[in-house]
């Protein structure tokens, strides 16, 4: 069966990052997962990678509120370099919030593949990495 090759979690949360990473893990159709605590940390890494498709990640999923730079600052950012970046990447927005304003603003942006609210269960991690893969 086809993989995804790498998956990004974007989030301050340890816990967090450490539960979805399990059950990104035992769908056994992951390659490679990478981490980080703010989306500042994350889209310094995508600028230096933009030459290189295979460290792009095929899924990314960003927390809302971090700080340095929350989920909407990521984005902001990231669709300024979204045209240098070699393949499509699907981004799901992962909160706690169910407040309609954050879920209106997710669904008003094109590059948002999707708006999860945690925690997160494996049949989410299932359909977004199905999704993807087809």
């Amino acid at each position: 069966m086809k993989k995804i090759n790498t998956v990004c979690i974007i989030d301050d949360d340890d816990i967090y990052k450490f539960t979805t990473s399990h059950l990104l893990k035992k769908t056994d159709l992951v390659n490679k997962i990478i981490l980080f605590s703010n989306g500042l940390k994350a889209i310094n890494f995508l600028k230096d990678e933009i030459g290189n498709k295979e460290n792009i990640p095929d899924i990314l999923f960003l927390d809302v509120n971090m700080p340095v730079m929350d989920g909407w600052e990521f984005l902001e950012e990231y669709l300024l370099i979204k045209p240098m970046i070699p393949k499509t990447v699907a981004i799901y927005m992962v909160s706690s919030s169910v407040d309609e304003k954050d879920v209106l603003k997710a669904k008003s942006i094109s590059t948002l593949s999707g708006y999860l609210v945690k925690p997160i269960s494996s049949q989410n991690i299932m359909e977004v990495i199905l999704e993807t893969l087809n």
